[in-house]
């Protein structure tokens, strides 16, 4: 994923999701088990509000990784939108929604939020954070807006 711009304020400490993404992203995670779904999110103005699904072409239940050809059709799509990358999500079948070593390892994006679904209960759970160089995690809160 190239140099993409966020629209979210760096030192938001909030994220905010529109209801209808916010399902979505779940379903999509549902709907890939029992291996790890993964996709990115965009929005303006600090909201976010379009789900972009991303194939996970490792078919992993427990990493995951994005084809760069998708990922640079998903940008230019994003761009024509007029929406800007806000975040980045994948579940985790079994496992907490936290950001694992491998899933720290892996954070390029300091612009991005990271939110992590876990479907290891009955009912999803999602953590969201910001993940800043190999070890500097910080959770958000999570604002599911109406609509």
């Amino acid at each position: 994923m190239g140099g993409e711009k966020s629209s979210l304020p760096f030192n938001a400490m909030v994220f905010r999701i529109r209801e209808s993404t916010y399902k979505a992203m779940i379903k999509h995670c549902l709907g890939q088990r029992p291996y790890e779904a993964c996709g990115l999110l965009s929005g303006k103005n600090g909201q976010t509000d379009t789900l972009w699904e991303m194939k996970n072409i490792l078919c992993s239940p427990t990493s995951f990784a994005m084809d760069e050809v998708q990922l640079r059709q998903t940008f230019k799509k994003m761009e024509k939108s007029g929406g800007r990358l806000t975040g980045i999500y994948h579940s985790h079948p079994t496992g907490p929604p936290r950001p694992s070593s491998t899933d720290i390892a892996n954070a390029t994006y300091p612009e991005a939020v990271y939110l992590i679904v876990s479907l290891a209960q009955t009912t999803p759970s999602v953590g969201c954070y910001r993940i800043l160089g190999k070890s500097q995690v910080i959770p958000l809160s999570l604002n599911i807006l109406s609509g």
